[in-house]
């Protein structure tokens, strides 16, 4: 445990993100000593999903609009439905997830996470998973889409659902390690 430590890690979310998909992420994390900042376009707090309900809410640490990569070492976008849909309609955060792309920095997507990828233009080219209702979203965008529990591709990490969670924060633990 604590091996870490020092590191920054940017969890980018809006109201309506899978509650596991963000906070099973920071626990893990966490657990390794990393030090999680929940950043969102929204001030204040934000509210999980689950079960179609809302659910647990998180203070917001840092505006998107107030931060930059060069502030944190990997970025991690949580999906559910409504998450990445909202975030995808703010500029600064496509801008702060193109941005983490180009820093060449471990980007950490999960569910429908990879719909803010997408919408950065990061994806042609690249091999990813996401939530099946998205694979061909990500086809058309010009992404290799396949059915594995967690894809690597040059720093850029995907993973499908929520029974992905173990193996996903693995690799995000691994990726930092590097």
């Amino acid at each position: 445990m604590g091996k870490l430590k020092g590191k920054k890690i940017a969890i980018l979310s809006m109201s309506g993100f899978e509650t596991s998909e963000l906070f099973e992420p920071k626990k893990a994390l966490e657990k390794e000593g990393v030090k999680v900042y929940i950043v969102s376009p929204e001030s204040s707090k934000i509210k999980g999903w689950k079960d179609g309900n809302w659910y647990s809410e998180i203070d917001v640490d840092v505006m998107v609009y107030n931060t930059k990569v060069n502030d944190f070492d990997a970025l991690v976008i949580p999906g559910g439905v409504i998450n990445p849909d909202k975030l995808r309609r703010d500029q600064a955060s496509v801008q702060f997830v193109k941005d983490f792309i180009l820093s060449k920095k471990p980007v950490a997507a999960i569910c429908h996470g990879p719909q803010m990828l997408i919408e950065a233009e990061v994806v042609n080219g690249r091999t990813l998973t996401s939530f099946y209702s998205i694979k061909k979203d990500l086809q058309n965008a010009g992404a290799k889409w396949i059915d594995q529990d967690v894809v690597v591709d040059n720093g850029l990490i995907t993973s499908r659902n929520p029974s992905d969670l173990v193996a996903f924060n693995k690799k995000i633990v691994e990726a930092l390690q590097k």
